[in-house]
């Protein structure tokens, strides 16, 4: 656990840097939420939840307005899950570092993350999520397996200056339309992989694949778009591309899987191939190589020269990366701006 402490106040000092304070969380809360309910957690008060989960179960099922759960800072060893008869729910932490909810399953990979949303209309800021089973990544630890901190299933969701902290399959992005602004994803192995339709912007994609075996190669995102209507995809639009070790910025995980960066920075751990196409050999590869939207476009820094890349990677027009980047991607009906916090 105290390595565990030590990494999340590391992270908390990396976006103290970068200004990220609870202080810009409060002021942009303070300006969106004064009509809405407020319910509290916080483990040293007699008045309050003592558990998030606590907190979440005592919502009524259908709830039609937005509730706030203002949790306290402060480390929560317990799974948290948002069934899906809990919409509209925000769930507010005072800061990354500062508000944590720590847990270390990892028995099957559906059941085993410390955070599982499954509802419609869902924000969540100011909170870190870490699964403790590979996290922090040392030699003579746990054996590595699947170990998710976090599941996001419903449709409509928004994180704010979140964190999720793993090693192995840490954020699963399932199904539905996502919006993550300002976040800190940590991982190794297909830490961001799933069905969702989401735009990561701002985000800092920090890889620890160097951690536990220098020669090791990681792999960001593992994308499984199945079929060629299918409308998801993982768009990752000015995020930083950072860590130790190499890695690719994704690989297929299913025939029509699709995963951008745009105005992206990457560090030197990028392989130079780019991409890869996971269990799909070199004939499956002419077979399906234009059905698979692996891209990159207006990327800096040392590993992003495009010179090695995978000789099927996407080369989009102005209009698809138009398409892509846009919020309407994500958003053609105004969700993101009637959250109950302005993140925009």
């Amino acid at each position: 656990m105290a390595l565990v402490l030590q990494c999340i106040f590391t992270c908390t000092a990396f976006f103290m840097c970068f200004g990220l304070t609870h202080g810009k969380v409060e002021g942009r809360f303070n300006r969106r939420l004064l009509d809405h309910q407020t319910i509290y957690v916080d483990p040293s008060s007699h008045t309050s939840f003592q558990t998030i989960q606590a907190a979440i179960d005592s919502v009524s099922s259908n709830n039609k307005k937005w509730i706030t759960i203002s949790i306290k800072a402060g480390n929560y060893n317990e799974e948290v899950k948002i069934p899906p008869d809990k919409p509209f729910l925000y769930l507010k932490g005072e800061g990354i570092g500062k508000t944590n909810v720590v847990w270390g399953a990892h028995d099957r990979m559906l059941t085993s993350a410390t955070f599982a949303s499954m509802a419609d209309n869902i924000l969540v800021s100011g909170i870190t999520f870490v699964n403790s089973y590979n996290y922090p990544p040392r030699k003579g630890g746990n054996p590595v397996m699947p170990a998710l901190a976090a599941k996001i299933s419903g449709d409509k969701s928004a994180f704010y200056e979140c964190s999720f902290l793993g090693y192995q399959d840490t954020l699963l992005d399932d199904q539905g339309r996502h919006y993550f602004k300002q976040c800190t994803i940590v991982g190794a192995t297909d830490f961001i992989f799933g069905g969702g339709q989401s735009i990561y912007e701002k985000c800092t994609i920090s890889v620890n694949t160097g951690t536990l075996d220098p020669g090791s190669t990681g792999f960001i995102a593992a994308q499984a778009r199945a079929r060629p209507n299918d409308p998801s995809g993982f768009v990752f639009k000015q995020c930083i591309v950072n860590g130790n070790g190499k890695t690719f910025l994704g690989r297929a995980w299913k025939p029509y899987s699709r995963a951008i960066y745009y105005e992206s920075f990457f560090s030197n751990i990028v392989v130079s191939q780019g991409w890869d196409a996971w269990n799909y050999n070199v004939f499956m590869v002419v077979l399906i190589r234009n059905q698979i939207t692996f891209a990159e476009n207006q990327c800096q820094g040392p590993g992003s020269n495009k010179s090695n890349r995978i000789k099927w990677e996407k080369n989009l027009s102005p209009q698809e990366w138009q398409s892509f980047t846009s919020n309407s991607y994500i958003d053609n009906e105004g969700w993101i701006q009637r959250l109950p916090l302005k993140i925009l």
